[in-house]
């Protein structure tokens, strides 16, 4: 089973658009998903500001989700150098044990696209469909 956490970012994206393919990923068969309250109010507090109508979407996608919210105190490993509003983000996938981290976030996140950190590996929504299409 696939343990995937989900960025801010790719919570928005998949509640703004109704029919888009993130949406998708609730569907996917041998997957669990996670994210932190960190996560999910970043996401909340951007469609409230954007799109209000899509915060019942939200609510629905984000009561599917195991949360994980990592411990006061932890750190990314020192060779790891993170934007600190997006320190959690990776802290709480490496704490819920994720296999992937999914994020949209190149400007943060895109120097560790396709790195392996702790076990997760960190990569763009379309990455992820595309290795689960692959036979």
């Amino acid at each position: 089973m696939d343990r995937i956490f989900l960025d801010a970012n790719v919570l928005y994206s998949a509640a703004y658009m109704e029919d888009g393919g993130l949406g998708g990923l609730w569907t996917l068969e041998g997957v669990e998903l996670l994210s932190s309250a960190y996560a999910i109010e970043e996401a909340r507090r951007n469609l409230a500001v954007d799109r209000p109508a899509a915060l019942a979407r939200l609510r629905r996608f984000t009561a599917a989700l195991t949360l994980v919210n990592p411990p006061q105190g932890l750190k990314l490993p020192p060779n790891v150098r993170l934007d600190p509003k997006d320190q959690p983000i990776l802290l709480a996938a490496i704490h819920g044990k994720a296999g992937y981290l999914l994020t949209g976030d190149a400007r943060h996140f895109d120097h560790l696209h396709g790195k392996r950190i702790e076990g997760v590996i960190v990569l763009r929504p379309a990455q992820y469909f595309h290795r689960r299409r692959k036979p």
